[in-house]
């Protein structure tokens, strides 16, 4: 049996996904947020993704529509805030580790979580990270999931606690 997850729940998760790769996106494609920001509400970016087939396969699915707004406010958030998140992972990171020594999609979810984590207080931490750690887990397979569930858990318990 399927859990049962409200639609507005499911278009926050599909925002943070796209926020995440929209964020990617502007620091590697050197395109204007703006115009970055269009491509996904207009559904030009990031309508379809990979997912695992039972086949042990991959096939491509249609993402959930997303919060529009939502990711609006994510994506311009870490691009105004950019260098203070920046510096606040820095000071979280274990063994004087940067930012900048991590894979690009893992600079981006972490911006994001990180932004979320700061500015959203209407939604519990404990939603924010397991949203952010699942996304990892989609995104890697090593030890990235584990450190991200262990950094966000650290900075939520400074930043909300």
């Amino acid at each position: 049996m399927a859990k049962f997850v409200s639609e507005k729940i499911r278009m926050k998760s599909s925002a943070r996904l796209a926020a995440v790769q929209a964020t990617y996106m502007i620091a590697y494609s050197q395109r204007p947020v703006e115009e970055v920001i269009k491509d996904f509400t207009n559904g030009e970016v990031g309508r379809y993704l990979l997912a695992d087939n039972p086949d042990g396969g991959e096939e491509v699915v249609a993402v959930e529509p997303m919060d529009k707004a939502y990711f609006e406010k994510l994506v311009i958030g870490v691009h105004k805030n950019k260098e203070d998140l920046e510096k606040s992972l820095n000071l979280f990171l274990a063994d004087g580790r940067n930012l900048d020594r991590y894979d690009g999609t893992l600079q981006a979810l972490l911006l994001c979580a990180m932004y979320e984590i700061a500015n959203t207080r209407d939604i519990d931490t404990k939603i924010i990270i397991q949203e952010y750690v699942d996304m990892a887990y989609a995104f890697f397979s090593k030890n990235e999931p584990k450190m991200v569930n262990a950094l966000l858990d650290q900075i939520s318990k400074q930043i909300r606690d």
